[in-house]
């Protein structure tokens, strides 16, 4: 699915937030790569399960087809800065559900871009039927663990020893998940 276009200025930078397009793909592939290199909080190490453009084209041209899928970016300076994506399936048992993610460049943050991002995905949610939002942050990032909470996020659970660091030490993740009582 699409959304409409929003603008913001937070701390002096502006950028919109809208959907993901096809020729995006060539930009989201290099950004989640760079992403991936400048923190430990997603699960991915550089390189990992690498997504080509070609391979972004046809994750944006599905989300922009299915109901439950969305994927949105953050644009700053006429470049991509961040995005985040909501996942969902069409087995009659979870169709009620999508999987949360957001990633945005280091530089970017401290500008409510990730949570921007956040805000309109629930939004998009909310307005689409969808009753539950799930994802997993690391038990480090407190600041993205408090930012869900701020949003009706709860911890549904912890998976214990499940990533493992440069640190060479094993971190919990925690399970999120935000239920929206009003399409229950």
């Amino acid at each position: 699915m699409k959304i409409n276009k929003q603008e913001f200025n937070v701390n002096g930078l502006n950028y919109i937030v809208r959907s993901a397009i096809e020729s995006d793909a060539k930009h989201l592939s290099e950004l989640r790569l760079q992403i991936d290199g400048e923190t430990e909080n997603l699960d991915r190490e550089p390189g990992e399960a690498f997504l080509d453009s070609q391979a972004f084209e046809q994750i944006i041209k599905t989300d922009a087809e299915s109901p439950r899928n969305i994927f949105i970016v953050a644009e700053a300076h006429g470049r991509i800065v961040g995005f985040s994506r909501c996942e969902g399936t069409d087995l009659k048992r979870l169709r009620h559900k999508v999987e949360f993610g957001v990633g945005v460049l280091k530089e970017f943050w401290g500008y409510s871009i990730g949570k921007n991002l956040l805000k309109e995905s629930i939004a998009w949610a909310d307005s689409n039927g969808i009753k539950k939002i799930s994802l997993h942050v690391l038990e480090t990032n407190d600041k993205a663990a408090k930012l869900y909470e701020k949003f009706g996020f709860e911890i549904e659970g912890i998976l214990k020893n499940d990533k493992f660091l440069s640190d060479g030490r094993y971190y919990n993740t925690i399970v999120m998940g935000r239920i929206n009582n009003d399409s229950l």
